[in-house]
């Protein structure tokens, strides 16, 4: 599929799966005028670095975990090593202590809007 439609189908951004490609996330075909080609899983590719990036990895974090993931499923491969565990260990507790933050801002809000609505 060209890029406009796999723009479509992504709902991400021509220019941002020119990146991914020059980030090493994502790779196509070209045809013989030069085009782009992309197949089929490149759908499920594209929503899975996107996902990434939502949980906040940067492109090389990125570049190292996708080889270790399925696509369709996002199911983990046979490939994984103790360093991308550890390395993912220490991505998933940043994301924790950003959650506990997160968390701690809204009960302030709450309070605040307690106090307000009070007032």
């Amino acid at each position: 599929m060209r890029i406009g439609e796999l723009a479509r189908r992504t709902g991400v951004s021509e220019r941002s799966l020119r990146y991914y490609e020059t980030q090493g996330l994502l790779t196509a075909e070209r045809t013989p005028g030069g085009h782009r080609d992309y197949p089929e899983w490149a759908v499920d590719r594209v929503i899975r670095i996107q996902e990434l990036y939502a949980a906040g990895l940067h492109s090389g974090k990125i570049r190292q975990l996708l080889p270790c993931m399925r696509d369709r499923d996002g199911g983990p491969s046979a490939i994984a090593t103790g360093r991308l565990v550890r390395d993912l260990t220490a991505e998933r507790d940043r994301i924790d202590r950003m959650i506990a933050d997160l968390r701690r801002s809204r009960e302030t809000l709450d309070e605040v809007i307690r106090t307000a609505q009070d007032a």
